[in-house]
């Protein structure tokens, strides 16, 4: 009888059910970035800090036909009449169904970007404009046209390489999905629960959809991490969940140095062509980096000592590949403070992401006194960095139908 009553009640919740939350999180690349342009080996990671989204349908009550999004760390609202968002992406969208993963078509786009422009986004912040724009395709594609209200939140830095617009998109996706017909979710749970493997493919391709929309051209790195969580190398394309036994924490430091990208990428490649010999060994070395590195987070852990010892070993790989990364021309100043800094500990540090600038790790050992660590934040926001402390390889996006925030 009880089972019965608790399938009854989540046939009523897939029809009644309002609001949801949503979260997910951000990323670091552990080891291999650049060098995994040029076929080596990179291994990336799910970190502790969150983007979260919640979302919440207008009752009929409301008289409301508005969608809005509130970007509540940037303290900016956006709102627009359903009826126009229809006229604007109706005709492309007709045939979708929040089952079927679609690419946004460029002559939607304009008009999803003419829908943007209207909301005059101060200057300073009109980089945030590709991603409302994933927001609106997103949120027509999954949920049509109900008036809704739609709040992020995120701990995560911008544009500093730790995933934000992924964790946006695979948390938007999570959110409108979880109300969808398209996916089997557990209604009844208290607290934060997961999807279903079948459903996570279905998320991680929506999320997808919204990153080409902000990125262009993304490896879909990013939106896979965030949605399984945990650790995952790749190479060549190829991407392989890998799980891990090691709890490892890190310190990460955002120089709030911004960098392009674009730029840095190029001048990898220009100075292989260079000096190709010395690059190709320098990407084999890194490929090794990453191979020994996969090996040591994927293998049992027994005891204390055994902790430890990976710990060493994953400090020393850091070092060696912060080394090539000097090499491959892509460090800054800012990066090579982080390292002064955190040395004078007898800390490990490299930079994450692309480099010349951005957000820097440094590997806290399970052993190492509190004290030590405060030490090391406090000597680095005296030079204006900002510092952060997560797990790393921990779950991926999750969602809650708690009422509470």
């Amino acid at each position: 009888m009880v089972g019965k009553k608790a399938v009854f009640r989540v046939q009523i919740n897939r029809h009644n059910i309002m609001e949801v939350r949503a979260r997910a999180p951000g990323k670091i690349i552990l080891s291999g970035e650049h060098a995994v342009v040029h076929g080596s080996m990179a291994v990336a990671a799910s970190i502790s800090l969150y983007t979260s989204v919640s979302l919440a349908f207008h009752s009929h009550s409301d008289n409301d036909d508005t969608l809005k999004l509130q970007l509540k760390d940037m303290a900016l609202e956006f709102s627009w009449p359903v009826g126009r968002i229809k006229e604007a992406v109706a005709g492309f969208n007709t045939a979708i169904s929040s089952s079927s993963p679609t690419s946004c078509p460029a002559e939607c786009l304009k008009s999803i970007g003419a829908l943007v422009e209207e909301q005059n986004i101060p200057e300073a912040k009109i980089g945030l404009a590709s991603g409302v724009s994933a927001f609106l395709w997103l949120y027509s594609c999954i949920q049509g046209f109900k008036p809704a209200t739609v709040v992020v939140t995120s701990e995560l830095p911008l544009g500093s390489g730790l995933g934000s617009s992924a964790a946006f998109c695979v948390a938007l996706s999570a959110a409108l999905l979880a109300l969808s017909d398209s996916v089997v979710v557990d209604m009844v749970h208290q607290g934060w629960s997961s999807f279903g493997e079948k459903e996570l493919d279905l998320l991680n391709k929506w999320a997808f959809q919204g990153e080409k929309i902000i990125h262009g051209k993304p490896s879909g790195i990013d939106n896979t991490v965030s949605t399984y969580g945990n650790t995952i190398k790749f190479k060549s394309g190829s991407l392989t969940l890998m799980k891990s036994n090691l709890p490892l924490r890190m310190l990460i430091t955002n120089t709030k140095e911004g960098r392009n990208t674009k730029a840095l990428v190029a001048s990898v490649s220009e100075r292989t062509i260079r000096h190709h010999d010395a690059l190709n060994f320098i990407f084999n070395a890194v490929d090794s980096i990453s191979k020994e590195l996969s090996g040591i987070i994927e293998s049992p852990v027994s005891g204390e000592l055994s902790i430890s010892e990976k710990e060493e070993n994953i400090a020393e790989l850091m070092e060696m590949n912060q080394g090539l990364l000097q090499s491959m021309g892509v460090s800054h100043a800012s990066i090579e403070t982080v390292q002064r800094t955190t040395l004078k500990y007898k800390l490990a540090s490299k930079l994450t992401g692309a480099g010349g600038g951005g957000c820097v790790l440094t590997l806290l050992p399970t052993l190492l006194s509190g004290t030590i660590v405060d030490m090391v934040i406090s000597e680095l926001e005296s030079c204006g960095f900002q510092c952060l402390i997560a797990g790393i390889g921990g779950s991926g996006v999750e969602i809650s139908f708690d009422a509470s925030p």
